[in-house]
C-alpha cells in the first residue's frame, strides 16, 4: 500500500508521516523543481520520503512554487493512485480539483463526512452527494479497491499487499481485447483473483498497455 500526496501542510503532511511511521512507502508529488522543497519547513520530511519512497515532479530543476503549478501537479497525484481520499475540503479548493481529476481518470473517489457547520467538510459532503464513497474506516477503502492486505507481523518495509503471480501481466494481456472488459469478466476468463487483477491492471495502465473506460472497464491501448 503506497500513500501518494502533495507534501503540503496539514492533511498532506499527515498522510506522508503516517506512512513513514508505519514503515510503508509514500510518494510526494511536488509543485516545484526537486531542488526546491515547498513548504521549506518540510525539508526533513522530504528527506525521509526520499529514503522511504519517492519525490516526483514534472517541473525542471529551479522551478519556484508558483500557484498555478499546484493544481497542475494534482493530476499526477490522482493518476498514480488507485483511489483518492478526501479528508477535508472547502467547496473551492485544490483538493476538490484533485477529486475531479480522479473521477475524470476513472479512479475511485472517497470522502470522510463531518459536521455540517464545518466549512472544510462542505467539499466532502458535495462529493458524497455526487457519488463518492463515504468512508468511516480503512475497510471501506480496501473493500472498494479489492485490495488483498495482510497485517504486518513487525515494523519493516515488507509490502502489505500480496503479489505472487510473476507472469500475471502477460496472462491479463491475453485475456484483454480492444473491447472493454470489467474485472468480473477478467476473473472468469483468467482464473486470477480480483486482488491480483487490480494490482496488475495498475501496472499495465501506467505502462500504457491498457486503458480504463467508464467506471470499471479496461481495454487494450490502441
Amino acid at each position: 500500500l503506497v500513500i501518494t500526496s502533495g507534501m503540503a501542510s496539514g492533511i498532506d503532511a499527515s498522510a506522508h508521516i503516517g506512512a513513514l511511521e508505519a514503515d510503508q512507502l509514500t510518494i510526494a508529488v511536488c509543485g516545484t523543481g526537486l531542488d526546491r522543497i515547498y513548504p521549506a519547513k518540510h525539508k526533513s520530511l522530504a528527506h525521509q520520503i526520499s529514503t522511504q519512497g519517492a519525490l516526483v515532479s514534472e517541473f525542471s530543476i529551479g522551478t519556484s512554487p508558483i500557484a498555478n503549478n499546484f493544481p497542475r501537479r494534482n493530476r499526477i497525484i490522482s493518476g498514480l493512485s488507485l483511489g483518492t481520499l478526501v479528508v477535508e475540503a472547502s467547496i473551492k479548493s485544490g483538493t476538490m480539483i484533485t477529486a475531479k481529476l480522479a473521477a475524470d481518470q476513472g479512479k475511485e473517489v472517497f470522502a470522510i463526512p463531518s459536521s455540517i457547520h464545518n466549512p472544510l467538510s462542505q467539499g466532502c459532503h458535495q462529493l458524497i452527494k455526487q457519488g463518492a464513497k463515504l468512508v468511516e474506516n480503512i475497510e471501506d477503502i480496501i473493500d472498494e479497491l479489492y485490495l488483498d492486505l495482510e497485517v504486518p507481523l513487525s515494523g519493516n518495509n515488507t509490502p502489505i499487499y500480496t503479489k505472487d503471480v510473476d507472469n500475471t501481466p502477460s496472462v491479463l494481456l491475453k485475456c484483454l481485447s480492444y473491447e472493454a472488459m470489467n474485472i468480473d469478466e477478467m476473473v472468469e476468463k483468467s482464473g486470477l483473483s480480483p486482488q491480483i487483477i487490480v494490482q496488475e491492471l495498475l501496472i499495465l495502465e501506467l505502462a500504457n498497455r491498457v486503458t480504463k473506460v467508464g467506471g470499471s472497464g479496461y481495454l487494450l491501448t490502441k
